[in-house]
């Protein structure tokens, strides 16, 4: 058995980033930046008013003064002459301040009597003036990769930009396996149950950026099993769930085996997902996820989700954790890393009492998976550990 470090760093040595395509930029949301980009403008790329009010000499600000109105400015319209001593324009938010003006007095420090206005007695400082290039100026980096967010689509526009190069998004072929399996909405057999592991890995490979396929279920049969893989090829990366193991009904190791697999390593030291394998189907990258339903969904979100992620163009990192305190106490750990599912409660972590790799409804209640790394010392309540947002 490796440990969970060494078989991640063996996983991310089997990718490598997908190529690029140029996208829209209302096509981009959530899409992994592949290129920089730089603005092609000032925002704002006038000098504005951030209030409703009046323009005019800062200068000339003081209790009672009087100005007469000479134009109007609003967003999308400037006023074109020149504000000179003893005057002001009425301005709105966003439009640019007048030639002459550095002051915008709002509108409720002022009364106004046909052209003329008369200031208040308590006139606030600030001069509510944005500056051009206040937010960004031309020439400005958007840096890639980076995962765009909706404030980042909004960025982009602003700055002028139409379309974007990101990276394409890996297509993942997913392979359930056994002779036990039939698809949601079927009628199982007394001895059958529901393929669940390929839609809850589908569902978090697709949520982080991959397009997943689900191949049809492989039966523990050499040709049932060949054609699986034959029909999986073409994608960026094969994913088998069961079959994994070394029973006698575990065909996947000696069926990948004889079409060409090089296997990069089988087992490693953590729990749940043990009999975890990874290697090379001829050109395509292929993992090998054991059966079990919290098994399967733990390994999809310690490997199979950093691996996604590197093909999307983004950095070779193990899944982000988070510092926890502890609700309770923990006796002596075991000799494997062990990835509790734990529920967060007032700030603190609760691991499940029943932590049985076949429990999907514990797995769908907890916040965490929290870690204990092997041989584990004991804890106690208040006591800080990694863990990991589910």
């Amino acid at each position: 058995m490796i440990s969970v470090d060494d078989a991640l760093s063996h996983l991310f040595d089997l990718v490598a980033a997908t190529k690029t395509e140029r996208v829209p930029l209302r096509q981009a949301a959530g899409r992994v930046l592949a290129q920089d980009v730089t603005a092609s403008r000032t925002q704002p790329p006038f000098a504005a008013s951030s209030m409703d009010g009046y323009a005019l000499h800062r200068a000339e600000v003081e209790p009672d003064a009087m100005f007469k109105v000479i134009g109007e400015a609003a967003a999308g319209h400037r006023f074109d002459g020149v504000v000179k001593a003893g005057q002001a324009v009425r301005i709105f938010t966003g439009a640019p301040i007048p030639e002459g003006a550095d002051f915008v007095v709002i509108q409720e420090d002022t009364t106004r009597r046909g052209d003329l206005i008369m200031l208040g007695h308590d006139i606030d400082g600030k001069d509510n003036i944005r500056p051009s290039g206040g937010d960004f100026k031309a020439g400005d980096v958007m840096q890639a990769p980076r995962v765009l967010r909706p404030a980042d689509i909004a960025l982009l526009a602003a700055m002028n930009i139409a379309e974007v190069c990101v990276h394409i998004k890996p297509q993942v072929a997913i392979i359930a396996t056994g002779d036990e399996l039939v698809q949601p909405g079927e009628a199982p057999g007394p001895d059958q149950i529901i393929a669940s592991n390929s839609f809850g890995l589908a569902a978090l490979l697709e949520q982080i950026g991959a397009r997943c396929r689900m191949i049809p279920i492989a039966r523990d049969t050499v040709p049932s099993l060949t054609q699986a893989f034959k029909i999986a090829q073409t994608a960026d990366l094969i994913i088998t769930i069961g079959g994994a193991s070394v029973g006698d009904h575990d065909l996947v190791a000696p069926v990948a085996a004889e079409l060409g697999m090089e296997q990069s390593f089988y087992k490693v030291a953590m729990r749940p997902g043990k009999p975890l394998m990874a290697g090379r189907l001829r050109d395509v990258p292929m993992i090998g996820l054991p059966g079990n339903p919290v098994s399967a969904m733990v390994c999809g979100v310690i490997f199979v989700a950093p691996v996604i992620r590197k093909m999307l163009g983004l950095p070779a990192q193990a899944a982000p954790r988070t510092p926890m305190p502890l609700a309770c106490d923990l006796p002596q750990g075991g000799p494997r890393a062990h990835y509790m599912r734990a529920t967060v409660i007032d700030g603190t972590v609760l691991p499940e009492g029943n932590q049985d790799s076949s429990l999907l409804s514990v797995l769908a209640q907890a916040d965490v998976l929290m870690i204990r790394p092997p041989q584990d010392v004991p804890r106690r309540s208040g006591e800080m550990v990694d863990c990991i947002i589910l």
